[in-house]
Parts: structure tokens; C-alpha cells; sequence
């Protein structure tokens, strides 16, 4: 949270070899790495994050750093990666919350039957869970009907995650589901043209960094609001936040689609001349 990530590795490197710690600090390096947008080293230490769990005989914390990378790289824009990630997570444990991540994983890679499947599996298992009922599941189905271009659909199914936006998701350590309704309920916003009301979802994320940490999502939040603001013609606020995203993300992989397309879009917005009086309406984002 302090982005202290020099003393996030000498903590990591201290526990080299320590059953049930290594591979959590490995993960939370992978996790750092990725929030400022390195995805080869994130990649590196989710890697060596599952290859410690398996050792450890900690079979549902190895499926946990699959279903975590496979979301990261679909947040990312990597979808094959994703959809691969996601199949090793399916495999390793039939935990809720690993599922949960995987079927997460698969609807933002854009394979909805696969979701779909495994978000009816998990209905028959777990009919009368809470995390499944009041999250889990409106947030699963909000992320399908954007896919299908249903935002009111989207917004709708969302009302029921509401009042549970900021409770604590996982029982594992690190809250790696946290938040997801309030990110997807901007989404459909922002699909729906409805800047003011994305900029407020995307802005609840930003202000809770002691939920988020370094979920990627947090970092992703910044793009989103400026998208937001652009919708809005607010040319000077949209500029601010794509400066804070790839201020954030200086040192990123530069092949990662979404910073090539952030860069694009920041591009344009830099181009639309500042408005005398009223507000310009900038080029919508894509």
C-alpha cells in the first residue's frame, strides 16, 4: 500500500524457503509488479508463487495464483493467456473462490458459455452462500450481459452487490475479489454513455486503496475515470487521470494491449483544443 516495492522484495527474499510464506510474498511481488504494469516479472513471480504452494503440498493456494494471473491477464487484454490460466485454476480446486475467479477470468476473456457453465455449477454447489448470492453471481451475470451489450441488464443485476461493494470477498489473506462489482458497475456506465455515474464507481475504487491494494483493478481505475470524464466533454479532468494511469504505468511492458490502447486514447485527448467556453466533446474512447 506504501508502494514500497524494494521492501515488498527484502520481505519476499527473507522468507525464501518458509512453507506457507514464500509463495503469499511471491504473489503479493507478482501483484506489485503488475500494478505498475511489468507482466513479465509478474508473470515470473506468479510462476515461482505456484511452483512454492505445490511444493508446500498447498494445492488451493497454487490454484489461487493461477486464478489471479489468469484475471490479471485478462484485465490486461491477453485473452488466450487467460482463458489457459483459468483452465489451471478450474483443475487445481474446486474451492468457491477459485471458481469464482475462473468463471471472472472467462467472462472478461469473452468466453461466456464457459462462464456461464461454470457459474451454474457453482449455483448447484453453493445455492445458499452469501458471497455467492449477493456477489459472486450478480457480478458473474453484470460482466455476461456487458458482453452482450445488455448494460441495463448489467446495472440491474448489480443492485444486489451494492450494499456488500466493500466487504471482505476471499478467505484467502489477500482480498484479490474485492471490489470487482463496483469496477463492472462502472464498466456498464461507461458502455451505457453514462460518464458521471462511471467516473463515481470508478472513483469509489480509488478511494478505498485499503480494500484494493494492489488488485489490478486499482491501477486500471485511473484509465477508467478518465474515460469517464471524456464522456463527459471534461477534456481537462480526462487528461489528468490518463496522466496518473501511464504515470503509474511508466515503466510497463509496452506490448500489453491495454496500455497501447491507453496511450492511443491519451493521444486524441491531447489533440481536442481547450474550449473557450463550455465543454468540448472530446472523440469517444473505443
Amino acid at each position: 500500500m506504501r508502494n514500497d516495492a524494494a521492501g515488498l522484495a527484502q520481505q519476499a527474499a527473507a522468507s525464501a524457503g518458509q512453507s506457507d510464506v514464500e509463495d503469499k510474498l511471491l504473489s503479493l511481488e507478482a501483484e506489485s509488479a503488475a500494478y505498475s504494469g511489468r507482466l513479465r516479472d509478474a508473470r515470473e513471480f506468479s510462476r515461482r508463487a505456484v511452483d512454492s504452494a505445490e511444493r508446500a503440498g498447498q494445492k488451493d493456494a497454487a490454484a489461487t495464483y493461477y486464478a489471479m494471473s489468469g484475471l490479471r491477464e485478462a484485465l490486461f487484454g491477453n485473452a488466450d493467456d487467460a482463458r489457459r490460466r483459468a483452465t489451471l485454476a478450474i483443475a487445481s480446486s474446486t474451492s468457491l473462490d477459485i471458481q469464482y475467479g475462473a468463471a471472472l477470468t472467462l467472462a472478461y476473456a469473452g468466453d461466456d458459455a464457459r462462464a456461464q457453465a461454470l457459474a451454474g455449477d457453482l449455483g448447484m454447489r453453493f445455492p445458499e452462500n452469501t458471497i455467492w448470492r449477493f456477489n459472486y453471481l450478480p457480478t458473474l451475470r453484470a460482466k455476461v450481459a456487458l458482453n452482450r451489450g445488455n448494460t441495463s441488464e448489467a446495472i440491474e443485476s448489480l443492485k444486489a452487490a451494492e450494499p456488500y461493494d466493500l466487504g471482505q470477498m476471499t478467505a484467502f489473506a489477500y482480498p484479490w475479489t474485492a471490489l470487482y462489482s463496483v469496477f463492472f458497475r462502472g464498466e456498464a456506465y461507461l458502455a451505457a454513455h453514462q460518464g458521471s455515474e462511471a467516473a463515481a464507481e470508478f472513483q469509489k475504487i480509488l478511494d478505498h486503496r485499503g480494500i484494493v491494494v494492489i488488485e489490478p483493478i486499482g491501477a486500471l481505475a485511473h484509465l477508467r475515470v478518465g474515460r469517464a470524464y471524456a464522456i463527459q466533454g471534461e477534456t481537462a479532468k480526462a487528461r489528468a487521470a490518463y496522466q496518473d494511469f501511464l504515470t503509474l504505468w511508466k515503466d510497463a511492458d509496452p506490448g500489453i494491449p491495454v496500455v497501447k490502447q491507453a496511450k492511443a486514447e491519451y493521444a486524441k485527448l491531447r489533440e481536442v483544443p481547450e474550449p473557450r467556453s463550455g465543454k468540448a466533446r472530446p472523440p469517444m474512447p473505443d
